[in-house]
């Protein structure tokens, strides 16, 4: 039986840090700063209200490793919110939500049916625990260069040829706000003996919104990982793992605890309590504004000409199950520049900063922080990109996922004996690194992986474009690190 009263308007870690801001404590714990008094720099840059409540962990103020009071309250106002059996805080990203649910599901040996086009913290996750993959790749769609959602029919066959793995992890939504049916995905998925498990790092908003695609703890899922801080307006770095009702919640807290810090940011957990109550408050006003100024930035941006900005005309009932009406993602490949090359120009040019560009597409995020005259920039900037930078589209590359060859799992090429070998001399041998663009994050080759001839064309196009890449041990990425 729970103690705690379900009252949204309360958020009790920023309550109780308000309490404690009040009092005439003496600090003789960490952090050593001293509420700023030793880091006087510091609290000038972030303010002295900020540098106050970076306190550690202490009895009114609860313990996120062992939350007993204030931490346990907001996780259970968190958990009613999201129609989940329990709510986690989070404070290292939705890295750490996403690698506590494969940790939580997996152990070595265990196979995990997946979409390839995950984030590079699913992976991570697998070199961890050493779980194996087994990879449905998603539909593509190829006017747009775009990685889809994964076919029911897929999924189906992968669970039929794999009975005895132990979960499957969705993503929902994709990066570009494309949703697989995760309702029948799930049902599968447990008709077969299996979890769910859904990477929501882009859905915060589908739980507050009207219309919006269907949540992973509405369709049953067992665990959810939700980045609170990308369209749930808390901190950088704050975020919810949601688990279903037949998932032991103590046994996830003790995943937690292996990789989670021991010192928990006060202004993250504080970010997330304040955000959920604005949410669970002013969710669905906030959210059918934000898909108010998509559709009308979509239709403006439409009209200029050249460009495209998808939405729910894709939705196909498989592979396009839904979209994400708030997501403003627009293939650029029409007017002759890469995606990449649009981002660097909205930002040198018109100091419009982007989420992400890649080779024929750009995505604009969209939340509860954004306004109608800054959407107007937006696209009176892309018009005169257009104008200005226009040029023939032949010769560009169009295409965001190439099916991977899997060698061996994750954990075993990571830890192989390996050497570096130049970038072109690599092809036929496996990777035992990561390579990929950032954002998203989501691996062009990964630790196991055979490189080919068109891998390696995709990695010279990315960097020669502007792609900001990431994860090989050699930053300029002349050089891989290969099995020995």
């Amino acid at each position: 039986m729970n103690k705690y009263k379900l009252d949204h308007t309360r958020a009790p870690i920023y309550e109780a840090l308000n309490t404690f801001r009040q009092m005439r404590v003496v600090p003789f714990d960490v952090p050593g700063h001293k509420r700023g008094r030793g880091n006087p720099e510091l609290r000038d840059f972030l303010g002295e209200r900020c540098v106050s409540i970076d306190v550690n962990s202490m009895k009114p103020l609860d313990n996120l490793c062992h939350p007993i009071s204030v931490i346990r309250e907001a996780e259970f106002l968190a958990a009613d919110a999201f129609g989940a059996a329990h709510a986690f805080l989070m404070v290292g990203g939705t890295t750490s939500s996403v690698q506590t649910m494969v940790l939580s599901m997996c152990k070595r040996g265990d196979k995990i049916i997946l979409p390839r086009n995950v984030h590079q913290s699913v992976i991570n996750a697998l070199v961890l625990c050493g779980a194996i993959p087994v990879y449905v790749n998603p539909d593509v769609d190829r006017s747009l260069g775009i990685s889809l959602g994964m076919e029911r029919e897929h999924v189906a066959k992968a669970i039929a040829e794999n009975p005895d793995a132990v979960t499957v992890l969705v993503n929902n939504p994709t990066y570009y706000g494309i949703c697989s049916d995760l309702r029948a995905i799930v049902k599968m998925a447990h008709d077969a003996g299996m979890t769910c498990i859904v990477d929501e790092a882009h859905g915060t908003h589908f739980y507050f919104g009207v219309g919006m695609p269907v949540t992973a703890m509405a369709c049953g899922a067992d665990m959810a990982a939700v980045s609170m801080h990308k369209s749930g307006g808390s901190l950088t770095q704050s975020s919810l793992l949601l688990t279903g009702p037949n998932v032991n919640a103590g046994h996830v807290r003790k995943i937690i605890n292996l990789t989670q810090t021991t010192s928990g940011s006060y202004l993250l957990m504080s970010s997330l309590d304040i955000s959920r109550r604005n949410l669970a408050l002013h969710g669905r006003e906030i959210f059918s504004k934000v898909v108010f100024m998509a559709d009308y930035a979509r239709d403006e941006i439409n009209a200029v000409g050249g460009y495209y900005a998808f939405g729910k005309e894709l939705i196909n009932g498989n592979s396009i199950f839904d979209f994400d009406p708030t997501k403003l993602s627009i293939h650029t490949r029409e007017i002759g520049l890469a995606g990449i090359e649009v981002y660097d120009l909205l930002r040198d040019e018109y100091d419009i900063q982007i989420e992400f560009g890649d080779i024929g597409n750009v995505l604009a995020y969209l939340s509860i922080g954004d306004r109608q005259q800054d959407l107007e920039r937006l696209v009176s900037a892309l018009a005169e990109i257009r104008r200005r930078y226009q040029k023939d589209p032949r010769g560009l590359l169009s295409q965001e996922y190439i099916d991977p060859e899997v060698v061996m799992s994750p954990q075993q090429a990571f830890y192989a004996e390996k050497k570096s070998v130049p970038l072109r001399e690599s092809e036929g041998l496996v990777c035992s690194e990561f390579i990929m663009c950032y954002p998203p994050g989501i691996p062009i080759l990964a630790p196991g992986e055979r490189v080919t001839s068109e891998i390696l064309d995709y990695i010279e196009y990315a960097k020669e474009k502007g792609c900001s890449m990431t994860g090989p041990e050699d930053p300029e990425i002349r050089n891989i690190n290969v099995l020995a």
